[in-house]
């Protein structure tokens, strides 16, 4: 059964994906949506795979790293405290990783938390005018780390 994720990688690789910020060696970053800190990133794999224990030693390898390069241009680029990162795979069952910068700036009541529990309704929705900048400086800050 396709998922999200099959559809946004499939969206990808024609190149219809506002979202997409890079390619990278094991999948995709794009920016999620909606923004729900500034930056938010996944990571989708290429080729869709149901989950991290379905990759092979050299492929697995290659997609945490892809994980962790990522979270450090997004890191770089937006100035935030620190990076969380979750691979969930309960609402969509395939392989991805979120990629969440974390700002000393948010609401104390949620800043400790994990940022399922913000308002994913009032966050703001990806717009490529509004975000195309952002994707740029990740996108360089990525091919400046090879």
């Amino acid at each position: 059964m396709p998922t999200a994720i099959h559809r946004q990688v499939e969206a990808a690789r024609a190149g219809q994906l506002a979202r997409v910020v890079a390619r990278m060696a094991s999948g995709w970053a794009v920016l999620g949506d909606p923004q729900i800190t500034r930056g938010y990133c996944l990571l989708l794999p290429d080729p869709v795979v149901s989950d991290l224990n379905a990759l092979i030693e050299d492929a697995r390898r290659e997609f945490l790293d892809d994980m962790a390069r990522l979270g450090d241009a997004v890191l770089a680029v937006t100035g935030a405290e620190r990076i969380n990162y979750e691979i969930l795979g309960n609402v969509e069952p395939a392989l991805h990783a979120h990629v969440i910068p974390r700002f000393a700036a948010e609401d104390p009541t949620l800043r400790t938390k994990p940022v399922w529990l913000h308002d994913w309704a009032t966050a703001v929705a990806f717009a490529p005018a509004r975000h195309g900048i952002l994707a740029d400086a990740i996108r360089l800050q990525l091919a400046s780390d090879r």
